[in-house]
């Protein structure tokens, strides 16, 4: 089992920057690809980007390309999800899954492990 607990979103104007985190523990990191997901009100649960244990590969929405960069540290089994010039319409509860592949995936019924969410809210 793996358990994965989600910080670092918040209220932020248009513009800014935020950084989530995600912490795991339980099972070894590795080999577990991360992913990123969000979800806003009234839609359904959409892919953001993804990283392969040794960081290697990542994928990127096209909503997020550009603009956002996952990165994780496998010595303190945690991935990171740093965004940039954020939107009004990037607000959501973005959650951190795992699953243990050597790939990226987009697909959010495939990864077995999910956090609890975090809040990101981007105010016109």
């Amino acid at each position: 089992q793996v358990q994965l607990v989600e910080s670092g979103g918040g209220l932020v104007q248009a513009g800014a920057s935020l950084r989530l985190s995600c912490a795991a523990s339980g099972r070894p990191f590795s080999p577990y690809t991360m992913a990123w997901f969000r979800q806003a009100p009234g839609k359904e649960r959409e892919f953001v980007a993804a990283i392969t244990w040794t960081g290697s590969s990542t994928s990127y929405a096209d909503s997020v390309k550009g603009r956002c960069t996952i990165s994780r540290d496998n010595a303190n089994n945690t991935v990171y999800l740093q965004m940039t010039s954020l939107k009004p319409e990037d607000t959501a509860v973005y959650y951190c899954a795992a699953r243990r592949t050597l790939g990226v995936t987009a697909t959010p019924t495939i990864y077995p492990y999910w956090g609890q969410g975090t809040q990101v809210t981007v105010s016109s």
